[in-house]
């Protein structure tokens, strides 16, 4: 049996999500490293004091993240990514607090889209006004090209040192795109290609503020739909 891990046992609230956290308190920690594997399930459920489905629930979060992989049969293992993204463990933790997700996803999207402004090159232009023409041709199924079109611009960055953070990046998209009450793709077209002019002009203030405007109403759409859902 495999040497227990210093742990706290969870308290009964957010069950699912502390053992989230303790599980990334191992990585942050060091006793968890990029490539190892974890204790069956049974060993978790015994040393954190819950039951099964709690552990599972809170695996499956981690698989969404990318913190972790389940290979059938073969155990659950810490992805090698997580080394360089430490950014992913952290997104892990907060990921159910979601105006700090949002949050986080302007911060890194602002920033990146200044420096593309300066970096993107002509090809890369074309395929973002692509991903435009894709969102007016499927208006009813088009997340995957609103995704498209914001990773795209993050990775004309071009910084090493932030890739990991892009793909954290994403992941909030996804999170923060699930979430959006109700679509409008005339808007999204019209936030997008205004961006995109932006980029084309290589003006680093007026992208930043064309995105910033983008992003502020996609936060504050899915904000007030959770609140009126709460009340």
């Amino acid at each position: 049996m495999q040497k227990p891990y210093q742990v706290d046992t969870v308290k009964r609230n957010t069950l699912a999500q502390q053992v989230m956290e303790q599980i990334v308190t191992l990585l942050l920690s060091g006793q968890l490293k990029p490539g190892d594997r974890l204790p069956p399930e049974m060993e978790l459920m015994e040393q954190l004091d819950v039951s099964r489905p709690v552990v599972r629930e809170a695996l499956s979060s981690l698989e969404t993240l990318e913190v972790i992989t389940r290979k059938p049969r073969g155990g659950t293992f810490v992805n090698h990514k997580v080394g360089s993204s430490p950014f992913r463990a952290m997104l892990a933790i907060s990921i159910n607090n979601l105006p700090a997700v949002i949050e986080a996803r302007m911060t890194l999207e602002l920033g990146l889209v200044t420096i593309a402004a300066e970096k993107i090159t002509d090809e890369e232009l074309e395929e973002l006004a692509e991903t435009i023409e894709n969102i007016r041709r499927n208006r009813d199924n088009y997340g995957v090209y609103d995704k498209q079109f914001h990773r795209i611009i993050a990775f004309s960055a071009k910084n090493p040192v932030v890739e990991g953070m892009i793909e954290s990046l994403l992941i909030a998209h996804e999170k923060t795109d699930s979430l959006i009450p109700f679509r409008e793709p005339d808007l999204t077209i019209q936030y997008h290609e205004a961006i995109l002019e932006a980029l084309k002009k290589r003006d680093p203030v007026e992208a930043f503020q064309k995105m910033y405007d983008h992003l502020k109403y996609v936060r504050d759409k899915i904000l007030n739909s959770e609140l009126r859902t709460e009340s």
